[in-house]
């Protein structure tokens, strides 16, 4: 049986605060910023190696927790919220 082909994650974390700002920036540089710790995404299985690569260089695993979820797809999973959705101020025109 073949395992299937995981091209869509989702990375949160909690990290200390000295490293919030690289692992912030590691992210953006794989996938699209989400909301606050939270990162979704299109990715390729070889980047996602790469981004988990960079990511344990960068943390404690002693005290960082660091939480990636991956799916065939966008659409194959269900997605509801509740309260603030965290609109991406990025992507807000005034």
């Amino acid at each position: 049986m073949n395992k299937p082909n995981y091209n869509y994650a989702i990375v949160f974390y909690d990290v200390g605060e000295k490293r919030v700002a690289k692992v912030f920036k590691i992210c953006k540089q794989y996938l699209n910023h989400y909301q606050k710790s939270v990162f979704r995404g299109h990715i390729t299985p070889g980047n996602y190696l790469e981004l988990k690569g960079k990511l344990k260089k960068v943390i404690d695993p002693e005290y960082d927790f660091v939480a990636f979820i991956q799916t065939i797809s966008e659409s194959s999973f269900h997605e509801e919220y509740i309260g603030n959705a965290g609109i991406n101020s990025e992507s807000t025109i005034i």
